[in-house]
């Protein structure tokens, strides 16, 4: 499948800003399940965009604006060709031996609730790949996820107690019961196409676990399915913050609002647009 992505973010300020530093992990890597067919990053700045790779191999490229700022644009446009591997990952850079994603943080602590939650959602597959396709399907079953842009994370506890969350926390949640069952599991930030009827949002986020014999698997408990060629996987890390799109800071600047739109669309077609703002 041939995915065409444009993707625009627009900062603005009712107070200028001195200065603006981000770092963007929006970049899109090959592998066997994609090839990036083109992808292009501007800034309507004058800044250097610096590339580079982060720590888990991430693409990142990172900028600084100076000056009265009153308003920032990062554009992205690309074309990614997607094949379906049944959500096994191979090609992928790792920079760091597999023990690392038994690693807890603080956004995914498992408490008492989630360790038991884990236990019970994977006493009856046993381990291995039934155990993460049995915990994934528990997940979706138990927190309805909202596509809702605007919809702040809740939290993994909060979402398993409530039984609401955004993509965000569905993914937390799976890393720390797979965590919390000695399963390596990781954050993964990317894009996903849906057809024109159901699509509310493109950005999203799913985990993978590693299986033996298998290697690192794609989970995606909002949808319940592994990656298919509808899914761009652009970052992956220990949880949303080491794999987060934007990450950044500005000085001075007071009343920042921020304005997301987003086309994405199967080359060919008429892309469909999704616009966010947040102040």
């Amino acid at each position: 499948m041939r995915i065409c992505v444009a993707h625009e973010t627009v900062y603005r300020y009712e107070r200028p800003a001195k200065s603006v530093i981000q770092t963007l992990r929006l970049t899109p890597r090959s592998h066997d399940g994609q090839h990036v067919v083109r992808w292009r990053i501007d800034v309507d700045q004058d800044v250097r965009l610096s590339q580079s790779e982060d720590a888990f191999g991430n693409i990142s490229h990172a900028f600084t604006a100076i000056g009265s700022i009153e308003s920032l644009r990062v554009r992205v446009e690309g074309e990614v060709e997607t094949h379906d591997n049944a959500g096994v990952l191979h090609g992928v850079v790792e920079r760091f031996p597999v023990s690392l994603y038994l690693r807890d943080t603080g956004l995914t602590q498992a408490d008492a609730s989630i360790q038991d939650f884990a236990s019970r959602s994977a006493a009856a597959a046993g381990g291995g790949l039934a155990a993460c396709h049995a915990l994934m399907q528990a997940i979706h079953d138990r927190v309805e996820v909202s596509r809702d842009p605007k919809q702040p994370a809740a939290g993994l506890i909060e979402a398993l107690a409530t039984g609401s969350g955004v993509a965000q926390d569905a993914s937390h949640l799976f890393i720390a019961c797979a965590r919390s069952l000695g399963i390596p599991a990781r954050y993964v930030s990317g894009l996903l196409w849906q057809p024109p009827a159901q699509q509310s949002s493109a950005t999203h986020a799913w985990a993978e676990a590693y299986v033996e014999g298998l290697g690192w698997v794609g989970f995606d408990p909002a949808l319940s399915v592994c990656p298919t060629i509808h899914h761009i996987r652009v970052a992956a890390g220990l949880d949303y913050l080491s794999a987060a799109p934007v990450r950044g800071a500005h000085y001075g600047g007071d009343g920042e609002s921020l304005e997301v739109a987003i086309d994405i669309g199967e080359k060919g077609e008429h892309p469909q647009a999704q616009r966010q703002s947040q102040s």
